[in-house]
């Protein structure tokens, strides 16, 4: 067994020979990798020809790369044949951040201050759909996400270039060392010369027409599901270079099983293209959709049923054809509202399906709507007596109607007629003890499906229980967590005497408190990532905890087995809101949908 070490480094003797990889270029790139010299290039290019050993001598180093923090990979985007905005989904998901644009990425990892150590193997096959158009080719990619990486001081990345000339003469604008280097990346050329058995054939060889490959049904209709993956990822490639292009192109594009089963990837490039021809809202469908259709780890009852809820509110023909598949899987959209943006949900006391008839919704204006749970349709407006600047972040609704609001500086206002002053109480107990103490201020609201009890979560990590009933002179309070407050949700029990408090804080941590006992002495659940809401329902199966995460995943509890089921989010979730028959609303800046939860089969 070969040993490349670093000076001052990791001894890397674990680490297996592999054919392709010389012992100079395996030096090489752990050197560069383990070395902390001031003024060390952040950048190494691996140049060569196809064939060379250039994958082979990144994949070896991956393999080893945990053993010591300096060479630690944090991402590794295969990028060939991937363009801009399919890399930042991909880089988001491998950094938890969950499928991102390239811009709110780029504003990501510029608060995040963590040293990334990036890995970028084929970059100079990146690049897809129309080869007159600027995605197609691997310099975009370069000029609009991976120079603005690099600009990033915390930022090191591996990058295999070929023989392009890719990231030539690059330096950063700012040097983040004080002494700027000489050479700002270090270049690895394995040669022009193929290594070994690692010859490699040239783009397109061996494929022939792809869609003769497929099999049909007795009409001819082909069955995707049934197909290769190499037609799948590359039929809507091949028909782009067809001498009918637009023929073969829109015959795909208007093919649901293709839709389903075809590259997520090759369909956002092609619709990126505004010449090409495509059904009514398909566009606004694949949008709102691709980000998460291009998890290779979907399935195709996921994807089906991701697919489905993005069209719902765009291509009513797509989600009409996509619903028996949908169905199929355990959770099912009934309505979508992209022109939906929503900061705060709550159910509305009194109605049927335990309160869920109607929700209360905030928009990012502030403005207040009831909507019909059963369509997402608006019903009426609610006029709020309250600060004109004021922007609810949380909502909670009695059995009057009268509301308790917490808006975005962290004030409580209630609004409506409330005869026994309860939420003026509660409202006023809080401004109090936010004056005496600013970490006391509350940045979290939520309450009970039946309307009675409230809980208000601060910035000290505390959460208070409250009744919206009857008065109360103080509430029940509890230390929960050590950092802020997220999202808080609660159930009453069955008999009606104890109440199950569920919170967030922004350290990672969900807890659960149990009133008449002391907290669970643990988190339940801890992330490298944020919740953002919140909701809880008695259903028939039990009850359930809904959790929404920043990197766009929600987590289904069985609270009273503990089992959970993870499922994606098509928007940013900001609101949630769930039902005793299992519908979950979600909410966000981006719009709104609704989902039927199959909870007799959830958490299989």
């Amino acid at each position: 067994m070969s040993t490349v070490s670093a000076p001052g480094g990791p001894d890397v003797t674990a680490w297996p020979p592999r054919e392709g990889v010389t012992a100079a270029h395996g030096r090489a790139v752990l050197n560069w990798a383990a070395g902390t010299s001031p003024g060390h290039p952040r950048v190494c290019l691996v140049r060569g020809a196809r064939g060379s050993g250039k994958s082979q001598l990144l994949a070896w180093f991956l393999m080893g790369s945990a053993g010591h923090p300096r060479t630690t990979v944090h991402a590794t985007v295969l990028s060939a044949g991937l363009f801009t905005d399919a890399f930042a989904w991909e880089l988001g998901r491998q950094l938890g951040y969950g499928p991102l644009s390239p811009a709110r990425l780029l504003d990501r990892l510029t608060v995040d201050q963590r040293p990334l150590l990036l890995l970028v193997p084929d970059l100079h096959r990146s690049g897809r759909g129309p080869a007159d158009r600027p995605p197609a080719h691997p310099a975009t990619l370069v000029q609009d996400l991976l120079l603005p990486l690099l600009e990033l001081p915390q930022t090191r990345a591996i990058v295999e270039v070929g023989d392009s000339g890719l990231l030539d003469g690059w330096a950063p604008a700012q040097p983040a060392e004080p002494a700027r280097p000489a050479e700002p990346t270090l270049t690895i050329d394995v040669g022009d010369k193929p290594f070994g058995n690692f010859a490699e054939p040239a783009e397109g060889d061996g494929e022939g027409d792809l869609t003769a490959q497929l099999r049909r049904t007795s009409d001819g209709r082909p069955l995707w599901d049934l197909a290769p993956e190499t037609v799948r990822e590359h039929a809507l490639d091949q028909a782009l270079l067809a001498p009918d292009s637009v023929h073969a192109v829109r015959a795909l594009l208007t093919d649901p099983g293709f839709l389903l089963h075809g590259s997520p990837v090759s369909i956002a490039a092609c619709l990126a293209d505004e010449r090409i021809p495509t059904p009514p809202g398909l566009r606004q469908t694949w949008r709102l959709a691709a980000p998460q259709l291009s998890d290779p780890e979907h399935s195709a009852a996921q994807r089906a049923a991701l697919l489905h809820a993005a069209a719902l509110g765009a291509g009513p023909a797509l989600a009409r054809y996509l619903l028996p598949l949908a169905e199929g899987h355990v959770f099912t959209a009934v309505w979508s509202r992209p022109d939906a943006a929503l900061t705060a949900l709550a159910p509305v006391p009194g109605g049927p399906g335990d309160g869920q008839g109607e929700l209360l919704a905030a928009d990012p204006l502030g403005d207040l709507t009831l909507l019909d749970a059963a369509t997402g349709l608006s019903t009426a407006v609610v006029p709020v007596p309250s600060p004109s600047t004021a922007r609810p972040q949380g909502i909670a609704v009695r059995h009057d109607r009268s509301l308790l609001l917490l808006t975005d500086t962290g004030a409580l206002y209630p609004a409506g007629e409330d005869p026994t002053a309860v939420l003026g109480h509660i409202a006023a107990h809080h401004g109090q003890a936010a004056l005496r103490n600013p970490d006391l201020r509350p940045c979290a609201l939520g309450q009970c499906p039946h309307g009675g009890i409230t809980v208000i979560g601060d910035e000290q990590g505390n959460a208070h229980v409250w009744s919206m009933e009857t008065p109360q002179a103080v509430p029940h309070s509890r230390a929960l967590h050590s950092a802020p407050v997220t999202a808080v949700a609660c159930l009453a029990q069955p008999d009606d005497q104890h109440t199950l408090v569920m919170s967030a804080a922004m350290d990672g941590t969900v807890r659960l408190w149990e009133t008449s006992a002391d907290p669970m002495p643990a988190p339940v659940e801890q992330r490298p990532a944020l919740v953002t809401a919140m909701a809880a329902a008695q259903t028939a199966h039990g009850p359930v905890l809904a959790v929404a995460w920043s990197d766009a995943t929600l987590h289904l509890w069985q609270i009273l087995t503990g089992r959970v089921r993870p499922i994606p989010l098509l928007v940013p979730c900001r609101a949630l809101a769930l039902s005793r028959d299992s519908r979950l609303t979600v909410g966000g800046p981006e719009g709104a949908y609704a989902v039927r939860l199959d909870t007799a089969r959830l958490w299989d």
